[in-house]
């Protein structure tokens, strides 16, 4: 959302008009319920434990890990808000910070858009104080303002007072003289005059209208940053003039810094060279008609469900071996790409898109290897919409990122795919914004990849500033940001999976997108989003066919996507030769023969392909056919160790006969057996190798059928997307948080009445500390108020030995123990009387 989008409420002070807060913990606690929930929303990570107070809480968002984190959630502007803040004097008025973003010329667009960012700031708890007194969280000051370490975003240097710490006083006198001020008595007031000389706009351009063009050229090269610079122990005249004005001012021997007063007026005021108040914006680079989209993602999505079908087929008996670290050898993700047709890279997608659906697993075997899942044999039952859905769905969900597979880590090591490290916690919140981005431009409509990195950046500029937990760049050329290539991944993937269409996204993808691009959905919304998908995918699927046509160089065309009966049968009978729009299969004597071991006798063949052609069976086919069942089991294989069998002795001869067959060591053991020395297996191939069709016999003489077999992994699960920080908190975890909140704040800041003991002046109770008191005054306390139903602070050390403050309210005191209503807890609870170290009455019962 950006800047412009925010509440424009600016001018609200965080007291509502009471006196005005001194910590962030006063500000936080004048807020009310709703500002509090949209606080923990926004920083989940505070939720992590509950806090026991508004203190703690106030703590919590003050520790460096959490405001990093908020920091990094903030859009540009924002963002540039809070750098300039942390330049500002702290406290620093509203006046002040929209001087140091608009400068002195006044920008229209920065003023409309800067009350919304100092809201988003106050909202996520980085800002706080009345509008005359904005103070930046002191954790969030010290990451953002200016250091010799850690230069400030905005360029500009220390202040003169930190420049000059433990400058001599005969130096600042020289230094007041040249820039033709009257000498002080103390540093203090030398700094104070230098700065004012600095700040007064007048005043300052008198003096650089005295300095050599030179040095104008000099402070040119510093104004906007680095502000720091390096000199010799005989600078050249131009710089000694300025160090001697105290423009340069020195930070060591050989460096020098152009102090921030002194920037900020060669800057007509601007903290930033540009604030960017809007974000870039995203327009079509062309348009298609939606129908054009629609049609052309569908097919594409039918290509998808068809690649991760061969994908999970080609490793149906059993796919390649895991890896001793984990993941797929860049051989197998070779021989799969090579299989499937496509790049590496686009193999790595299919991969890890199936593995995230849950399709595709490791079996966890001795031998481990990679196989098909239970769930796969449920997903080809579903219709094409159906499957369809659940691969986008595990897509727009995954953390997995397909687009490191073959990159490096930080170690130098290659990420493999389904390995355990290509997990990206940011990359769900990147694919749904940049489908976002796609969903608010006009149907048919297609962005500039560039433009979307763009935007990408505005929104989340810490976030793009470097290659994250990503490893080095990717080889194809992307940026370099781990935000920004996944974002581009996404574009391309959209395409692959059908998403999108000719580049702009389809009628199915949008509603693919539930709730939005802003926050993942809950499941029933992801449930009714998928619905919606599948409803508006099914009728653009090409309706599968039930023919084929053959055609007489022994090839059969598939025009479209067949049923899957068919497209069974034909997977055994012949081989693919290629894909695309239509599927070609070749007919050879090998695909023939696997047909007839898998059972199917040459007048099956020849019905089966009578039935489906819409053209004539050729003529060549059927003699194909005829031929290799005139062959396929004349010989009978079995084992001896092995033996060939067969009623023509002269073909037993023609075998030995053959120098082929010696590596098989062959021996007549009577006119129509042979024995051979190697096993079953190789005894087969091997006289296929030499033309023969022969089959497999079992013991009892049977001719054995050798169907495929699938093997599938035990159940397993997809796997869980690794989530970015905690998760957001939901409405019920939200208000028993706030419950609990606000009771131990009741609890920690509740007034007491003096206790007896401090009043006798026999003891007293520092703030923080538990109450002391006897039994017998503890017991006549409660009592009382169980009678008068009000409610008293008391100590106490559970079980444990933890200690703690609670306010409650005696309902029942008895057998030792009193029931009371706890408020710290909001719950009824019972303690025992030996526990409670003190009671105190509150000055004003709640």
């Amino acid at each position: 959302m950006g800047t412009g989008e925010r509440n424009q409420e600016a001018h609200v002070s965080e007291g509502s008009g009471a006196t005005p807060p001194r910590t962030l913990a006063e500000a936080l606690r004048t807020r009310d319920d709703a500002s509090l929930a949209a606080l923990l929303r926004a920083r989940p990570d505070l939720l992590s434990p509950v806090p026991g107070d508004v203190s703690q809480l106030a703590t919590r968002a003050g520790t460096r890990a959490s405001v990093v984190r908020a920091l990094e959630r903030l859009d540009r502007f924002a963002l540039q808000t809070a750098e300039a803040l942390a330049v500002a004097p702290d406290p620093a008025p509203y006046e002040a910070l929209r001087a140091l973003m608009t400068g002195d010329e006044g920008d229209p667009a920065v003023e409309a858009a800067l009350p919304g960012a100092v809201a988003a700031l106050r909202e996520q708890a980085l800002l706080w104080g009345d509008d005359d007194r904005l103070r930046l969280v002191r954790t969030a000051r010290e990451l953002l303002a200016p250091s010799p370490a850690h230069p400030s975003p905005t360029g500009l240097g220390p202040t003169v007072a930190e420049a000059t710490a433990g400058m001599s006083p005969g130096r600042w006198q020289e230094t007041l003289a040249a820039a033709g001020l009257p000498p002080t008595h103390d540093p203090v007031s030398a700094v104070t005059a230098l700065a004012a000389l600095f700040n007064d706009r007048t005043r300052m351009s008198a003096l650089l209208d005295t300095a050599p063009p030179e040095a104008l050229m000099v402070l040119e090269r510093l104004v906007w940053g680095p502000p720091y610079g390096e000199v010799t122990s005989d600078p050249a005249p131009p710089v000694r003039w300025l160090r001697d004005r105290g423009l340069l001012l020195p930070t060591s021997l050989r460096t020098v810094v152009l102090p921030r007063e002194a920037a900020l007026h060669l800057r007509a005021g601007r903290a930033h060279r540009a604030p960017e108040p809007v974000p870039p914006a995203v327009v079509p680079l062309g348009e298609h008609s939606s129908r054009v989209v629609d049609g052309t993602a569908a097919g594409q999505a039918y290509t998808a469900l068809s690649t991760v079908e061969g994908l999970l087929k080609d490793w149906n008996e059993g796919g390649p071996a895991v890896l001793r670290s984990g993941g797929l050898s860049v051989r197998d993700l070779k021989r799969t790409a090579a299989a499937l047709d496509v790049p590496e890279h686009t193999a790595a997608f299919w991969i890890e898109l199936a593995y995230a659906a849950g399709l595709l697993a490791s079996d966890g075997e001795a031998a481990e290897r990679y196989a098909a899942t239970p769930a796969y044999d449920e997903w080809l039952d579903l219709p094409p919409q159906d499957r369809w859905t659940r691969l986008a769905a595990a897509w727009l969900h995954a953390t997995r990122t397909a687009g490191l597979v073959g990159s490096q880590d930080t170690k130098g090591r290659v990420l493999a795919a389904l390995g355990p490290d290509l997990d990206r916690s940011a990359a769900p919140e990147v694919r749904r914004r940049v489908l976002g981005l796609l969903a608010a431009l006009p149907e048919g409509a297609v962005p500039a990849p560039e433009q979307v990195l763009a935007r990408l950046r505005w929104e989340r500029p810490l976030r793009g500033a470097g290659a994250g937990a990503g490893g080095t760049g990717s080889s194809t050329g992307t940026p370099g940001d781990l935000r920004s290539r996944i974002a581009l991944w996404t574009l391309t993937e959209a395409e692959l999976l059908g998403v999108t269409g000719r580049g702009a996204l389809s009628s199915h993808g949008r509603a693919l997108l539930a709730t939005g691009a802003t926050a993942p959905a809950t499941g029933a919304e992801d449930a009714a989003a998928a619905a919606r998908a599948a409803g508006l995918l099914a009728p653009l699927i090409p309706e599968p066919l039930d023919h084929v046509l053959l055609q007489a160089d022994l090839t059969a065309v598939a025009p479209g996507p067949l049923r899957r009966p068919l497209a069974d049968t034909l997977d055994v009978l012949a081989d693919v030769e290629s894909k695309g729009g239509a599927t070609v299969y070749r007919f050879t004597p090998a695909s023939v023969r696997r047909a007839l071991d898998a059972g199917r006798a040459a007048s099956d063949l020849h019905a089966f392909l009578a039935e489906h052609s819409r053209t004539p069976v050729p003529q060549p086919l059927s003699y194909l056919i005829d031929d290799v069942a005139r062959k396929h089991g004349h010989l009978r294989v079995g084992a001896a160790s092995a033996y060939v069998r067969c009623d023509d002795d002269a073909m037993l001869g023609e075998i030995l006969a053959d120098k082929r067959s010696q590596p098989l060591g062959l021996r007549r053991l009577a006119p129509t057996v042979l024995a051979a020395q190697a096993d079953p297996a190789a005894l087969l191939e091997g006289l296929r190798t030499m033309g023969f069709a022969p089959a497999a016999e079992s013991a009892a003489g049977d001719v054995l059928i050798t169907r495929a077999h699938s093997y599938r992994t035990p159940p397993r699960t997809a796997p869980a997307p690794v989530p970015e920080g905690p998760p957001a908190p939901d409405d019920t975890l939200l208000g028993a948080a706030l419950r609990a909140i606000r009771a131990g704040d009741m609890a920690s800041t509740a007034v007491r009445k003096e206790t007896p003991a401090a009043a006798s002046g026999t003891g007293t109770t520092a703030p923080g500390e538990l109450p002391r008191t006897t039994s017998a005054e503890t017991l006549a306390t409660v009592q009382a108020a169980a009678l008068t139903g009000s409610a008293v602070w008391i100590g106490y050390v559970n079980a444990d030995g933890a200690a703690s403050q609670r306010v409650i309210a005696p309902v029942r005191v008895e057998g030792g123990f009193v029931t009371a209503y706890d408020h710290t807890a909001d719950e009824v609870r019972t303690y025992p009387l030996h526990r409670i170290t003190g009671v105190a009455e509150l000055a004003d019962s709640p």
